[in-house]
């Protein structure tokens, strides 16, 4: 049964929304590895079955799975990044407690989602001046361990996706700086962990080009990427349950995860 966790006791910035982790328990739980998951929605609010569709699929190859409700507009940047790390921490400090590994700890995120999950595995910068009384949970390593992108956002200019900037910017939006420094493309380094990412070529809602970028960005810096481009399907498929051909990358996943130790790790 899924638990809902408050990520913050002191929530950073002035905001009436309370970012929560929802935590999916596996019922027959065969690995210590597990994924926070960031739900799309163009960070103007998150899509459940890329949130809760995905948890509960994890949990169907033995993983405890995190859907991480970070905030999205009118609050913008940093607060979903704080957000989101927070969630990779909490789940890190409290890893004895959920029975998993804290150096298995990926995160997972499609469309604006996928830009924030790549965004938690290139942005190492600190905030301090926005997180206010800090705690123990603060200080534990938030850089995630692999990362899944799945039709992500990746640049927030040219071919990157117009509105997911706008949302995440909010009054900056027109901040070049701002724009460069957030199009994650620009931000890999040998620091950011390996990725799995699938697109489709066609898709009309965030062009291919920025997964196309992401990759070449992670091979320039040596980092591991499997990516997987199908040729047909509108954006937003998810699990693509529906479509024969897409809906091959759960699979292809679950091997993924299998070659890197992240499956069947609990004898």
């Amino acid at each position: 049964m899924m638990e809902k966790i408050k990520l913050w006791e002191n929530i950073p910035g002035l905001c009436e929304e309370e970012p929560v982790l929802e935590f999916y328990p596996a019922v027959k739980k065969t690995s210590n590895a597990t994924v926070v998951i960031f739900p799309g929605g163009g960070y103007h609010f998150r899509a459940p079955h890329e949130g809760q569709g995905y948890a509960e699929y994890f949990n169907t190859l033995g993983m405890n799975a995190f859907v991480c409700e970070y905030r999205v507009a009118p609050h913008t940047h940093p607060l979903p990044l704080l957000d989101a790390r927070r969630a990779v921490q909490y789940v890190r400090y409290n890893a004895e407690k959920f029975g998993i590994d804290p150096n298995k700890v990926g995160v997972m995120g499609s469309s604006a989602g996928g830009h924030l999950a790549a965004t938690v595995s290139t942005v190492f910068d600190s905030f301090d001046n926005v997180l206010a009384n800090k705690d123990e949970i603060d200080e534990i390593d938030f850089i995630p361990n692999f990362q899944i992108l799945c039709y992500p956002v990746i640049a927030l200019s040219g071919f990157g996706h117009i509105g997911s900037k706008n949302n995440l910017l909010g009054d900056e939006k027109d901040n070049e700086d701002l724009i460069n420094y957030l199009s994650s493309q620009n931000r890999v380094s040998e620091k950011t962990p390996k990725a799995f990412i699938w697109h489709t070529f066609d898709d009309s809602g965030v062009n291919v080009k920025n997964s196309l970028v992401y990759a070449s960005a992670l091979k320039d810096n040596g980092v591991s990427c499997e990516m997987h481009l199908f040729p047909n399907g509108p954006h937003g498929l998810g699990l693509a349950l529906n479509n024969d051909s897409v809906g091959q990358w759960s699979e292809l996943l679950r091997t993924w995860l299998k070659h890197f130790d992240y499956l069947g790790s609990v004898k």
